[in-house]
């Protein structure tokens, strides 16, 4: 058998002994299931995971809402894709929850991983198969037939762009295209909760301006948890970011939060034009400067040649884009470029993962591949 045949047994098939074998001795004194609260979709608590005396993750907890777009960012061997196996159900947490909507991703078994869709990081795919054939195949094992199987594959079909290649082998399609063929397998029972380890992986830019839409697009009908190591697609694509260090959240919140809390602030990068100015650029810093939130502002060099350009980094407490740009117009100046710092984000994570530190020897997410294919 082929190695994604392997992988698609395991995470269809070969789930339930699993989950049989789990319910039958690590979970004597389990706890009463937790009540739905509401719109969240996803409730972790205390998660560790130990691959021998390794600790891979934990302690972990979070909480995801229903509809959000959630990136796990995280350096490589933080402890993403372990996280996500958990969430998918394909690997067994050491100790702690995930519960699904109120029920416990173990206790419930089969009930809770069909809200499931699950999209690992080589997607589980026959190569020998047909694009269409394959997910007829994956819509089956996830109990669909008659009317529904048809009419989902077909949706499936035409919301990745596979409709024209659904007679074409898997095993010939490109990377990016064997990535739409993992997502259509992963959302096409509907599932609430779809769970996907850095999709955009490999992919040239335009395959990844593409993919970027089709996951914001998922936001509509699904949850939706994916990984990332790279930050231009966490803040393109996610509503809101876990940042993970050493197996451990360690800061959660939107784009705007995260650089709001950590870097006591938001950068404002303006380039404007006053013709004939003397001094653009100290005039457009002392307006700005009395405007309210600025707590101080930055003279650059000209970001484009021409008579009276100032670039500056304005740095407030708060989002006051609409009040800079009132006040550089109100004081005569054409607004040429106004926008946040592309920086924010990065130096947030840099300070957030430790980056700056030495790599280990051997990483939590390199344990977990290791452990997988043992």
């Amino acid at each position: 058998m082929a190695r994604g045949g392997e992988c698609i047994a395991g995470w269809f098939v070969g789930a339930a002994s699993l989950i049989s074998v789990v319910t039958a001795t690590a979970l004597q004194g389990k706890r009463p299931a937790a009540q739905s609260s509401g719109d969240v979709v996803i409730e972790i608590t205390d998660l560790y995971k130990y691959f021998g005396t390794r600790r891979a993750i934990g302690p972990f907890s979070a909480t995801i809402d229903k509809g959000q777009i959630v990136g796990l960012l995280g350096l490589n061997g933080a402890g993403k894709t372990t996280t996500l196996r958990i969430l998918a159900g394909d690997l067994l947490a050491t100790s702690g929850s995930v519960r699904v909507d109120g029920t416990d991703l173990v206790e419930g078994q089969g009930s809770v991983r069909q809200r499931i869709g699950y999209l690992p990081d080589r997607p589980p795919l026959y190569d020998e198969m047909r694009v269409h054939e394959y997910l007829v195949f994956s819509a089956r094992l996830r109990g669909l037939k008659g009317k529904e199987l048809t009419e989902r594959v077909g949706a499936v079909e035409e919301l990745t762009t596979l409709a024209e290649y659904r007679d074409d082998v898997i095993a010939g399609l490109s990377h990016g295209f064997r990535q739409r063929v993992g997502i259509a397998q992963a959302i096409v029972h509907r599932p609430e909760l779809v769970v996907m380890d850095e999709p955009i992986a490999g992919l040239d830019p335009a395959q990844i301006v593409e993919m970027r839409k089709l996951v914001r697009s998922l936001g509509q009908d699904h949850t939706v948890v994916v990984s990332s190591h790279i930050l231009s697609e966490i803040s393109e694509t996610c509503d809101r970011i876990l940042v993970i260090r050493d197996g451990c959240v360690v800061a959660s919140g939107s784009e705007r939060e995260l650089t709001e809390r950590l870097l006591q602030g938001m950068r404002i990068h303006v380039t404007a034009r006053k013709r004939g100015a003397a001094d653009p650029g100290g005039e457009a810093a002392a307006r700005l400067s009395a405007v309210s939130q600025v707590q101080r502002t930055e003279t650059r060099p000209p970001a484009e040649m021409g008579d009276g350009i100032a670039t500056l980094m304005v740095v407030a407490s708060g989002d006051v884009r609409s009040e800079v740009a009132q006040a550089l117009v109100g004081s005569g100046f054409e607004l040429l470029e106004l926008s946040r710092s592309a920086r924010e984000l990065e130096s947030v994570f840099l300070e957030l993962s430790g980056a700056q530190t030495s790599e280990p020897a051997t990483t939590n997410e390199s344990a977990d591949k290791e452990a997988g294919e043992a």
